[in-house]
């Protein structure tokens, strides 16, 4: 049995109570917020969990890890002291707001032996998993670029622009699914309702191999929407994620090159595009809760000792594309 406490009960923190309670293998015992009114609820609840307003009393406690839910701008300090007092961290994204702090956390982690996670949920998700087998086993061919969008009207933050709220998501699946960094990232996006906070960002990506990924993050629109797609040489792949029945879909499309006359295809005055246009197929995905299968990876590697998928690097490797995402940004769309 772990022994969790949660740091952050707002937004989020209460999906990952819900999720860590229905465990048999993760003993919730405390959780920490500022807000009276939030914890009161969350005993209502929760009878057997002890609340309390001041973090230390968790550093100060028997319990081996703590899943930190709080404001961005917070996740450094508190992850920092959790891992230098002996505890296995858990943490939200993003997992810092600059690269040298997170590689501290890294060294931390590493020294330590305590286990780094962080909450790139989509790395769980079922779907996602599916897309990276049909990536791998090279069903889609070659991968010519990736078009990623996260727009809603709202939630609209002010500690925060709306590149570090919501791109973490797509830029780890990005990396994920092709399993390597970007070389190259440019960055543009206006501020319309908050002074030097945008509220709207689009972030093109180059990847080793001239893979190219397009990402538009946005709190201004009139549309919910959570797609991403994939274009390969051989398949295309459309991921709504608002579609539960439907969330993969698979396209049999594509330009195939063909030679004139016996020609090679690749000689460009020889060759002709030929548009193909086959099966639509939607693969059976069992659903499972993503948030859930991340929280009992969490519990199962501090159990057994093991990296988690979305370690320390992990993090790291999204926070450094963040970093250059923001001073490209701020250098009106320079290539960083």
């Amino acid at each position: 049995m772990v022994k969790v406490g949660i740091i952050g009960c707002g937004y989020w923190g209460p999906n990952l109570i819900r999720n860590l309670f229905e465990l048999p293998d993760a003993d919730v015992l405390l959780c920490c917020d500022l807000v009276d009114s939030r914890l009161k609820q969350l005993k209502s609840k929760y009878p057997t969990l002890q609340t309390t307003a001041n973090y230390k009393d968790l550093l100060n406690s028997s319990i081996d890890a703590v899943l930190i839910a709080t404001p961005a701008e917070t996740h450094y300090r508190f992850a920092k002291e959790f891992l230098l007092a002996g505890k296995h961290v858990f943490v939200e994204k993003p997992l810092t707001f600059n690269v040298a702090e997170a590689e501290e956390l890294v060294d931390i982690s590493n020294k330590s032996g305590k286990i780094l996670m962080v909450g790139h949920t989509f790395e769980y998700n079922p779907a996602v998993n599916k897309i990276k087998e049909c990536i791998d086993n090279g069903e889609l061919g070659q991968i010519y670029y990736i078009s990623s969008r996260r727009l809603n009207l709202g939630i609209i933050r002010s500690d925060i622009n709306v590149l570090w709220n919501l791109a973490p998501h797509d830029i780890s699946i990005i990396i994920y699914l092709l399993g390597t960094m970007p070389e190259f990232v440019e960055a543009w996006g206006a501020s319309f309702l908050q002074k030097n906070i945008e509220d709207v960002v689009f972030l093109n990506l180059t990847f080793p191999g001239n893979i190219r990924a397009h990402v538009h993050v946005s709190w201004l629109d009139p549309h919910k929407v959570r797609e991403t797609v994939i274009v390969g040489s051989k398949k295309m792949i459309v991921y709504n994620e608002l579609n539960i029945e439907e969330q993969v879909k698979i396209y049999d499309k594509g330009v195939d090159k063909v030679g004139v006359n016996g020609s090679d295809a690749d000689i460009y005055k020889e060759m002709q595009l030929n548009l193909r246009s086959g099966d639509l197929v939607v693969p059976k995905i069992k659903f499972s809760e993503p948030l859930r299968n991340e929280c009992q990876h969490f519990i199962d590697c501090v159990k057994e000792n093991r990296n988690p998928l979305t370690d320390g690097e992990n993090g790291l490797r999204v926070v450094k594309v963040l970093d250059a995402a923001q001073r490209s940004l701020k250098n009106k769309n320079t290539t960083v």
